[in-house]
């Protein structure tokens, strides 16, 4: 067995890191992103449109899979649909993003304990202990006295990144479905579940929409294509070649580079 995690290790490789580097980079300045979006629209609004953009872009390469139409429909709600509304909702509520950047990375742990309950991949000791440290750090956030006003955006936060390791659990089924095909399912899901509600509770922001101004718009157009066909295809790819264990603790640099560029773009603005 351990002969067989090397040689994965090994098979992974420069390019895999270098991809892995890609995705971090791109879910980090989504943070930056989505909080100028949600406050220049409304959460709901802001997600809806994302997607909806997405699918749009995304609509030529779907095709639905005998047997796992299913999936890739549950794949596009929970990553397209239900994380990025609480994602959304959590960075409405809060002011210190730094902090939401640190809780939202709970889910490379929750993935790596799904992965192990549900799909029989194995967790060495370095990965546990990573597993622990990562839940103490956010444990050890919520008793910092300049945090505790954003304990319930924080708690939020960490419901959005349990959803978000269901997600990664599902694309782990879906190997060879191509990267459009997946993306399209993103939109189109996303788009489904978020955009009646937009609709219902959100009406002056939509009426707000041609108000825009040219930061929030090219920051959404970066979400749109950076962050989310972009970023969350290429992990996609990823997590159909390699176990969830060799992926996502490389997505633990996300929260220190979500960190320092919010930290920088905020004392610029």
């Amino acid at each position: 067995m351990e002969s067989g995690a090397a040689e994965t290790v090994r098979r992974f490789g420069p390019a895999g890191i270098a991809l892995a580097l890609l995705v971090n980079v791109m879910f980090a300045l989504n943070v930056i992103a989505m909080k100028v979006v949600v406050d220049a629209t409304a959460p709901l609004l802001s997600v809806a449109l994302r997607m909806g953009m997405v699918f749009l872009l995304c609509a030529p390469a779907i095709r639905p899979l005998p047997g796992r139409t299913g999936w890739l429909a549950l794949y596009g709600f929970l990553n397209g649909g239900l994380f990025l509304l609480l994602l959304n909702l959590a960075l409405f509520m809060a002011t210190n993003v730094g902090a939401l950047a640190i809780a939202g990375q709970l889910s490379v742990p929750f993935s790596l304990l799904l992965g192990a309950l549900l799909l029989r991949e194995k967790l060495d000791a370095r990965k546990i202990a990573g597993v622990v440290l990562a839940f103490a750090g956010v444990a050890a956030l919520v008793f910092d006295p300049h945090i505790l006003t954003e304990v319930p955006a924080m708690l939020v936060m960490a419901s959005a990144a349990m959803t978000w390791g269901g997600a990664i659990l599902v694309q782990r089924r879906l190997t060879g479905v191509s990267v459009m095909n997946g993306q399209a399912w993103n939109g189109l899901m996303g788009m489904a579940t978020l955009a009646p509600f937009a609709l219902m509770f959100e009406r002056p922001a939509i009426a707000g929409l041609a108000r825009m101004e040219w930061v929030p718009a090219a920051w959404f157009a970066f979400s749109c294509l950076g962050s989310t066909i972009i970023g969350q295809g290429t992990l996609a790819w990823l997590l159909q070649r390699y176990p969830i264990s060799t992926v996502m603790p490389l997505m633990l640099a996300a929260p220190v580079m979500s960190t320092a560029s919010t930290v920088t773009a905020w004392s610029f603005s």
